[in-house]
């Protein structure tokens, strides 16, 4: 597995377009990427991605689309319209929505990379099995990402904890993003699952998806050098 000269993606997890504008003024499109979510989203609308990608940045498009196939493929190839970098869908969809989004994607010449949450950082093994899922988040989240695999999907999307057991199952070009990563000293927040950017990368991740210890700090852009140097010493 090969670290990515940029692995960092910046979560602008805001309620404005201006604010997201003025949180990507502070970054730099060569060390980081940028994730609009569903508040920025819903929001602004497709203007976010088009204002960001005009900033030179690559955008991950995290709304985790879940729905049935036809659906779910037309919103991804709406995704590739925009000019996405990575778009997400949810694995629990299954086989048929993977793949039909799969399918989809394989006939653009404009794809955006395809990615599958698998379980939610917020998620731990009480809560998952409250909605029937008894597994445990580290069995359930490795299942999840081989059906992904199986259905063509380019990685998934799992919390740092489950990067290992996901490695073991599938090959070295297969993506692994990962939420959940809190530099030594931040605040935990709303992760039950969660690591620092070292134990990730060494762990096996290709994207470290970070929010608020950048986003939040004094000077974003000297969290975000500060972390990608940490990121790239690895290499």
């Amino acid at each position: 597995m090969k670290l990515q000269s940029d692995p960092i993606i910046v979560a602008l997890d805001v309620p404005s377009l201006s604010s997201a504008l003025k949180k990507a003024e502070q970054l730099d499109p060569d060390l980081c990427k940028v994730k609009v979510g569903k508040e920025l989203f819903t929001k602004v609308g497709p203007d976010s991605v088009i204002r960001l990608r005009k900033m030179g940045f690559d955008v991950f498009l995290d709304l985790k689309f879940h729905d049935i196939p036809n659906t779910v493929a037309r919103a991804c190839e709406a995704a590739a319209d925009l000019g996405c970098w990575m778009v997400n869908l949810h694995a629990s969809g299954g086989r048929a929505m993977m793949e039909t989004a799969a399918n989809a994607m394989a006939k653009l010449s404009n794809a955006p990379l395809l990615t599958a949450v698998t379980v939610l950082t917020s998620l731990n093994d009480n809560l998952l099995a409250e909605i029937g899922v008894g597994d445990g988040t580290l069995l359930h989240t490795t299942r999840l990402a081989k059906l992904a695999n199986s259905c063509g999907l380019d990685g998934v999307v799992c919390s740092p904890h489950e990067i290992t057991s996901i490695r073991e199952e599938v090959n070295d070009s297969f993506l692994i993003v990962t939420p959940g990563v809190r530099p030594l000293g931040s605040a935990v927040n709303d992760q039950a699952r969660f690591a620092t950017p070292i134990e990730a990368i060494k762990k096996g991740a290709n994207y470290l998806v970070i929010g608020r210890p950048i986003t939040e700090a004094r000077d974003s852009r000297i969290a975000l050098i500060e972390i990608h140097s940490t990121c790239i010493s690895l290499t």
